[in-house]
């Protein structure tokens, strides 16, 4: 196995997994690899990248991946709990609108660190020779949302600044796979694709579009499952392989960091949920499930 920053530097590409960004910015710069890599990267620092072009460089903040919602420390609520507009799954109760609001706060404050970086960029010229990917490792840090194949767990933001060649503001509503960013950095680099990555470019020239997105899910911290899911533009159809595991087997990261889902067994207890909040209560999943997602 080889990282993808192997072949950006076989391309002649300084590598960097920024740690130190901006005064009083700094990222854990976190790894996590299955196999054995020696080095994955050549630097740390962004003061190194005026001087050491062309580069890849990545940068990882955590918000708002939940951990990091400490609202009442670092920043105060922005978002008022009471004006939060809640997906009708969850329950209109005080502790999950405050959770949600949380949520949208760490999204401002992401956005604020985004500037920083943007900034530095202008400031050190490379603004205009640089193409930007933002996105997300998982969707929403939410109840029936991450870890889950439904839309709030496999739908995940993906910006992409692309000067000169992209128009801002654009949205497109191609089907693109998380694995299909490595393809398409490596290619807009001039690099040739590895004949075994899954990957597949969806910006350059001769990008070939995709008709359908897979997803799955195995084991979560501790919770056995296994389920797959396929989609299209319009549909999607989700086998579930392990029926008789409710959706709410005993997660101790779910159980300890999702207060809305302490309220929804409250209120399921209590027989107060409504029919759209009790389907994640059920005491099984159904064999199959196909949605009509324009519906």
């Amino acid at each position: 196995m080889k990282p993808i920053t192997d072949y950006f530097r076989q391309a002649g590409y300084f590598t960097a997994n920024l740690k130190k960004i901006a005064p009083g910015l700094e990222s854990r710069a976190k790894t996590d690899f299955n196999f054995n890599v020696q080095k994955p990267f050549d630097g740390e620092n962004f003061d190194e990248l005026k001087s050491k072009q062309p580069f890849f460089a990545e940068i990882q903040f955590v918000e708002p991946h939940r951990g990091s919602w400490a609202p009442g420390r670092t920043l105060e609520y922005r978002i008022d709990p009471a004006k939060v507009e809640l997906p009708p799954y969850y329950p209109d109760d005080p502790i999950v609108r405050k959770d949600w609001a949380g949520y949208l706060d760490t999204i401002d404050y992401l956005d604020s660190k985004v500037a920083t970086v943007l900034k530095r960029l202008e400031d050190n010229g490379l603004a205009e020779n640089t193409i930007i990917f933002f996105f997300g490792d998982n969707g929403r840090c939410h109840v029936r949302d991450k870890q889950w194949l439904y839309e709030g767990g496999l739908h995940i933001p993906l910006i992409i600044r692309w000067p000169g060649h992209l128009k801002a503001g654009v949205v497109r509503d191609d089907l693109v796979s998380a694995i299909d960013i490595s393809a398409t950095s490596l290619k807009l680099a001039g690099v040739t694709l590895p004949e075994k990555m899954q990957g597949q470019d969806f910006l350059g020239a001769g990008a070939k579009p995709r008709k359908y997105i897979f997803g799955a899910r195995d084991r979560c911290d501790e919770t056995v499952d296994r389920i797959r899911s396929v989609r299209d533009g319009r549909y999607k159809y989700i086998r579930n392989f392990m029926p008789e595991h409710p959706y709410t087997q005993p997660n101790a990261y779910k159980e300890r960091a999702y207060p809305a889902l302490a309220v929804m067994k409250r209120l399921h207890s209590e027989g107060k949920l409504d029919d759209a909040q009790e389907l994640f209560m059920a005491p099984q999943k159904p064999e199959e499930e196909l949605y009509d997602l324009k519906k």
